[in-house]
């Protein structure tokens, strides 16, 4: 498997500042507060700058959690960009679970091309890239495609199927919406992680379900939706169940359910109806 040389930076940037979050998680930090009253760490601002000098190489603009973002009279113009999240998950960081994560996807023309999830804890890659599948890896395998574990469309829906929710942020589903869940596949579980690691769970068909009635922004979402959408399933906003775009004038997302390809067709014939 042939990888082009704009993906193979993309990995190693995510490498190089997952190695550097690594340092700070085992040799202390700080963090502060900003104003949108999410936490900060010296983390954070290191893997960022990481990301941006290595990406800076493939000539296409960044779009970064930790950046001041052009104007979107400038951005509109873009055909091509590159959506970072240097730390997802600072506040499970700050915790010292495990749970966070590098993210970097590549828009193009507002639509998920590429994208990739680092665990820094776990040394593992997960990546997907349009039309050419799904790859999961250890950092050291990272130069050798030809080893990495492809995932496939998964179709077989387990006695149980699971729902997952963020860790640290209240997403609750409506009795309604629940008891439409049980009539179609019985009772399920719940489970909760921090920051898009949700989408390792999701990708290997661990959990069928990730709704979110909480604020994101694009750059928590756009690796993991290049990622579900290459293995057949989608990322849909839940006021009309179009599927997410980026590069918006607006960088927040809308509220949103996540959808593995098993339970896909079930939840958008029978369960998925607007403002559920």
């Amino acid at each position: 498997m042939e990888i082009s040389e704009t993906y193979r930076l993309a990995i190693e940037a995510a490498i190089q500042a997952s190695e550097s979050i690594m340092r700070f998680y085992e040799e202390g930090f700080q963090h502060e507060i900003k104003n949108d009253g999410s936490p900060v760490t010296q983390a954070d601002f290191a893997s960022s700058t990481i990301i941006k000098n290595i990406l800076v190489q493939t000539e296409i603009p960044i779009i970064d959690e930790e950046s001041t973002q052009l104007p979107f009279e400038i951005r509109k113009t873009w055909t091509k960009n590159w959506c970072v999240d240097p730390l997802d998950g600072t506040k499970e960081f700050i915790k010292k679970n495990g749970e966070f994560s590098v993210n970097i996807a590549l828009i193009e023309n507002k639509k998920t091309i590429f994208g990739l999830i680092a665990s820094p804890v776990e040394k593992r890659i997960i990546l997907g890239m349009k039309g050419k599948g799904v790859y999961i890896f250890d950092f050291h395998d990272s130069k050798s495609p030809e080893i990495w574990t492809k995932i496939d469309k998964n179709d077989e829906i387990p006695s149980q199927i699971g729902i997952i929710a963020s860790r640290s942020h209240h997403s609750d589903l409506s009795p309604a919406f629940k008891q439409k869940i049980r009539t179609n596949f019985g009772e399920y579980r719940t489970i909760s992680k921090g920051s898009a690691l949700k989408f390792f769970e999701l990708a290997l068909n661990k959990v069928a379900v990730y709704p979110r009635y909480a604020p994101t922004m694009e750059w928590d979402i756009a690796a993991g939706q290049a990622i579900i959408e290459e293995l057949g399933g989608k990322v849909l906003r839940l006021d009309d169940l179009s599927p997410l775009i980026y590069n918006k004038e607006n960088l927040t997302n809308p509220y949103f359910i996540a959808l593995n390809f098993a339970v896909l067709e079930t939840f958008e014939t029978k369960i998925l109806q607007k403002n559920v």
